[in-house]
C-alpha cells in the first residue's frame, strides 16, 4: 500500500503529528511518501528515512501552487490530507488519480471551538460578531461537504461529536487519537525556581493572557516560556510587562518536543480546542500538565491523575493549580508519570499508526 501525506503548514501541531505517525506508519510495512511546505521539513522527514516532495501553497487561492500536488499523488493509493488547504486541494489531485482520500480535521475555526466540549453555563461571554460567526460557520460546512470525498479522521470524540451535529455525514468519521513517542516515564526533580512553558499559536481563544494573569497571582518566582507566535503576541508581551511578569516569548521553534522535556510543568489554558499535540508531547516526556476543561482535553488530560485540569477563563484558579504542583513535589512526580503512562497506554504512536492502518485497509478493501 503507498500513502501520500499532504501538510502545507510550515509548522503545528498537524506537522508535530506527522512526525510520529508517517515513520510509524512506515515502520508497518507501508509505503510512505509527504508532500510539505518547506525544505526545513523535508530535511527532517529526510533524516527519519521518509521521502518528500516540497510543495508551497500560499493560500486557498493558489491555484498554481496547488498544481504541484498533481504529480506527487502519482500511484498513490490513499492520500492522506492535514489541513484546509491540504483538504481542499489534496482530496481533489487525490480523486483526479483515483486514490482514496482520507483527511485529518485537527480542528475547527476558533471562533466555533470555544463552544466545543464546554457546557452551556461555563461558556465565557464573547461579543456578537455576525459576520465573524457566518464565515466560521460556512468554513464548516465546506469541509461536511469535502467530507463526502472520502473518510475524515477526528482525533476526539468531542470534536467528532460536535460536527456530526453540524452536518458532517457521521458514516464517513473514524475516531482516531494523534500518537505521540514516549520518551521517558519518570519526571525530571522539580527546580527552584520552577519553570512552566506553553505553546500555542498566539490568539485569543489559546487563553495565553489568562496564563499571564495568572502567573501575576502567584507570589512564589518562577521562570515562563512562551514557545509560538501569532497575531496577539504583541499585545501578549504588553501584558506580561504590565503584569510584571517575566516571560520569555520564544515564537515557534524547530525543537519544541526537545525543549518541552525541560519544563516542570506544561501549561495550555486554552479557551476552545480539539485534542492538543503539545500536551501529548509533555505527557511524553512525564511533564505534568495544567489545562482547562474544554474540547477533547478531558480525553487527554484524566484530572488528578495525569494532569490537573480547571475551568477557562479563570486565573485564580490556574494561579492555584500551579501553586499545588509547586508545592508538592509528590504530586507532581505522579502526575508526571501518570501522564506518561495514558501515553503508553492509549497514544503511543505505534499503536496509532496500526488504527491508521486499519482505516487505510477498509478504504483500499472497498
Amino acid at each position: 500500500m503507498n500513502v501520500v501525506y499532504v501538510s502545507t503548514l510550515p509548522h503545528g501541531g498537524p506537522v508535530s503529528h506527522l512526525r510520529d505517525l508517517v515513520p510509524a506508519v512506515a515502520g508497518e510495512g507501508v509505503d510512505v511518501h509527504v508532500v510539505c511546505a518547506t525544505t526545513s521539513i523535508a530535511a527532517d522527514f529526510e533524516r527519519r528515512g521518509v521521502p518528500t516532495t516540497v510543495v508551497p501553497i500560499g493560500s486557498k487561492f493558489d491555484l498554481a501552487g496547488a498544481a504541484g500536488l498533481w504529480e506527487p499523488v502519482r500511484g498513490a493509493d490513499i492520500v492522506h490530507t492535514h489541513d484546509r488547504r491540504a483538504g481542499l486541494f489534496g482530496r481533489l489531485a487525490a480523486r483526479g488519480r483515483r486514490a482514496r482520500v482520507v483527511h485529518t480535521l485537527h480542528g475547527i475555526p476558533e471562533r466555533i471551538a470555544l463552544d466545543l466540549g464546554v457546557p452551556d453555563h461555563a461558556r465565557p461571554r464573547r461579543p456578537r460578531n455576525l459576520p465573524a460567526d457566518v464565515r466560521a460557520y460556512g468554513t464548516l460546512r465546506i469541509e461536511a461537504l469535502l467530507a463526502h470525498l472520502g473518510i475524515v479522521v477526528i482525533p476526539s470524540r468531542a470534536l467528532a461529536d460536535f460536527v456530526v451535529q453540524h452536518g458532517f455525514p457521521e458514516g464517513r468519521i473514524r475516531v482516531v487519537p494523534s500518537g505521540v513517542t514516549l520518551q521517558r516515564t519518570d519526571p525530571l526533580p522539580g527546580r527552584r525556581p520552577p519553570t512552566i512553558g506553553t505553546a500555542a499559536t498566539l490568539d485569543v481563544h489559546k487563553g495565553v493572557d489568562v496564563l499571564l494573569e495568572a502567573c501575576a497571582l502567584i507570589e512564589e518566582p518562577l521562570t515562563l516560556e512562551i514557545f509560538g507566535d501569532g497575531p496577539v503576541r504583541t499585545q501578549l508581551e504588553e501584558l506580561a510587562s504590565r503584569l510584571g511578569v517575566h516571560a520569555t516569548f520564544h515564537g515557534f521553534v524547530e525543537d519544541f518536543r526537545e525543549r518541552v522535556g525541560g519544563l516542570d510543568v506544561f501549561v495550555l489554558p486554552t479557551r476552545g480546542d480539539n485534542l492538543p499535540v503539545a500536551i501529548l508531547e509533555a505527557m511524553a516526556n512525564a511533564v505534568p500538565v495544567v489545562s482547562t476543561r474544554v474540547g477533547g482535553i478531558p480525553e487527554l488530560v484524566l484530572d488528578e491523575e495525569s494532569g490537573l485540569l480547571v475551568a477557562p477563563d479563570d486565573p485564580s484558579a490556574l494561579a492555584a493549580a500551579l501553586e499545588r504542583l509547586f508545592a508538592a513535589e509528590d504530586l507532581r512526580s505522579r502526575l508526571g508519570r501518570g501522564g506518561a503512562r495514558r501515553v503508553e497506554r492509549h497514544f503511543e504512536s505505534g499503536d496509532v499508526a496500526r488504527r491508521m492502518i486499519a482505516v487505510y485497509e477498509e478504504l483500499v478493501g472497498r
